[in-house]
């Protein structure tokens, strides 16, 4: 099977291991000359906090989730990793659940690999909160490369 996509699915808690996520994503698509696909999904509120923040103007009819994600400071920051490393990448942005949203991006891009971070969560929390990487997991097309974050204090 050849490498030719591997999406790197950010979200809202992934700022902080960022570092991680770069490097499981350069370790898998820079040998294979893979394209990166950078997709932050937001949810809806996610979204409507993140145009404000960013200043979009609201009275815009329709403003591109792809644009909100590029001028998002995780995105920015994957990649200026990206460009370093000479990996190629396109940034998307979605809008809706993290977990299905995702696994639509995963099958629309055509991915070979998807690349997601999580937290330690014992298995009640998983039952009660849900798991967005875990639904990933189950629900998409290809192989899932799970990054955890090892903060042990989740």
């Amino acid at each position: 099977m050849t490498l030719e996509t591997v999406l790197l699915a950010v979200g809202p808690g992934d700022a902080e291991r960022i570092d991680e996520l770069a490097e499981a994503v350069v370790e898998v698509a820079e040998p294979a000359d893979a394209t990166v696909v950078l997709a932050h999904v937001f949810t809806k509120s996610e979204y409507d906090d993140v145009l404000s923040r960013l200043e979009f103007d609201r009275e815009q009819t329709e403003i591109d989730p792809d644009d909100v994600a590029r001028r998002h400071s995780t995105v920015l920051d994957l990649q200026e990793t990206l460009e370093e490393y000479g990996v190629d990448y396109e940034t998307r942005g979605a809008v809706g659940e993290h977990g299905p949203t995702i696994v639509d991006l995963a099958t629309s891009t055509d991915a070979d690999r998807v690349v997601v971070g999580g937290r330690r969560r014992s298995p009640t929390g998983k039952a009660v909160f849900g798991s967005t990487a875990q639904e990933v997991m189950l629900s998409a097309p290809c192989p899932v490369t799970f990054v955890r974050n090892d903060d042990h204090g989740n």
